[in-house]
């Protein structure tokens, strides 16, 4: 993972994005209406929903509120504050030493666990580091002057009650409070905060999406980092006429407490991905690859580029199977059905869905980036590379035997 993200500085990832944002048609949610943004909690997780911010803020998403929980409100605060820099720099250095006071001497995610063991032994972890951090970082004033709504969730252990508060509404000099509240993980050493004790809100709603609709927003994008905690989302009613966006990992973010800055670097790098998933309606599973054709138009290149296939085939296949490979009925009914048996697509595949899972397929074989953006024919391209080099020839042998 560490060497694709020294090679995305290399190759830019967002060439392509650049090109697909030059029109207004491109997005794929409208752009002419205010959002509103849910962040969940989860720690160290939280990375991502930064990733996920800076390819809304590319694609020119207006955000009008914020409803956070735990981490979520931090990273609310940022957006609040419209800092994109800052909270990217603050992720982009973030280590241990922020939430235990120092760094474990090997780093290893052992190691923190026990670190976090003994703290918590020792009447539990010294909320210090963590307050220093939320008073350097969030501008109190920026957050009152701000267009934007935000509203955390925390739990009042004094008052035995869940509640959401709009942040702008704290009396002056008890924002950070109230965000160190949001974000008070169970194993802390208990103090008060404004004269009440307080527990993460994110295990009673760590999906707080109920505290826009309540005050009528109608375009909600939730950034999912399943997080621990209570999953409200699952319990919603959502009005009639109200748009549900969703931007969410593929692949495990690690744990809450995982703040080693190489696995913070991955969820910033996925954040990123999958947030111009949704904007610019990438496809694949497992890479992000721009497919805007038809069916008519994968299916003619699959025929095609089969027939490139071919030449690798020659040699692992008898005679006449190598004649049949291009085709069209031995395509249609015998070694496309076989292909998209193979590669897991659901019953009702089309030959878009088809052609990608191959490309996907063919591309991980061969050890292709896969944290890039591309376009369709610009993998395809790298497919063919590597097929020239036959290093993905024995994953072809597979799918075509018998």
């Amino acid at each position: 993972m560490e060497d694709e993200l020294k090679d995305r500085k290399k190759k830019n990832p967002c060439r392509l994005v650049e090109s697909i944002r030059s029109g207004p048609e491109s997005v794929r949610i409208p752009r002419d209406r205010e959002y509103g943004v849910v962040l969940e909690g989860g720690g160290a997780k939280g990375a991502f929903q930064i990733g996920a911010w800076r390819a809304l803020s590319e694609a020119g998403i207006r955000i009008r509120g914020i409803s956070g929980v735990s981490v979520g409100a931090l990273n609310g605060a940022l957006m609040c504050m419209d800092d994109l820099d800052l909270a990217e720099k603050l992720w982009g250095t973030l280590g241990y030493s922020q939430i235990l006071g120092r760094e474990p001497e090997s780093g290893s995610l052992k190691e923190t666990a026990g670190e976090f063991r003994r703290l918590f032994r020792e009447r539990g972890i010294d909320t210090a580091p963590l307050k220093r951090l939320i008073r350097e970082t969030i501008d109190e004033q920026k957050i009152r002057t701000s267009p934007r709504e935000l509203f955390v969730t925390t739990f009042s252990l004094s008052d035995m009650e869940l509640m959401k508060k709009d942040v702008k509404t704290m009396p002056e000099g008890e924002i950070a409070d109230i965000l160190m509240a949001s974000a008070y993980f169970p194993a802390f050493k208990q103090e008060r905060l404004g004269g009440k004790f307080y527990m993460d809100g994110g295990g009673f709603n760590n999906v707080p999406a109920d505290v826009l609709l309540e005050r009528g927003y109608k375009d909600i994008i939730i950034i999912r980092i399943y997080g621990p905690g209570l999953d409200s989302e699952k319990r919603l009613k959502i009005p009639e006429g109200t748009a549900i966006y969703h931007i969410a990992p593929r692949e495990d973010l690690g744990g809450v407490l995982e703040f080693g800055r190489k696995r913070i670097r991955k969820s910033l790098a996925l954040g990123y991905l999958e947030g111009c998933r949704l904007l610019y309606g990438l496809s694949g599973r497992r890479y992000y690859i721009q497919a805007p054709h038809s069916e008519a138009y994968y299916f003619d290149r699959m025929m095609t580029e089969l027939d490139f296939y071919k030449s690798c085939l020659e040699s692992i296949l008898e005679p006449d199977a190598a004649a049949s490979i291009t085709r069209y009925r031995f395509c249609t009914e015998t070694l496309f059905p076989r292909l998209a048996l193979r590669l897991g697509l659901a019953q009702g595949w089309d030959y878009r869905a088809l052609y990608i899972a191959l490309l996907e397929d063919l591309a991980a074989t061969a050890g292709i980036l896969r944290y890039h953006i591309y376009a369709d024919s610009e993998l395809s391209l790298e497919v063919k590379r590597s097929l020239q080099k036959s290093a993905a020839a024995p994953f072809i042998r597979r799918l075509v035997s018998e």
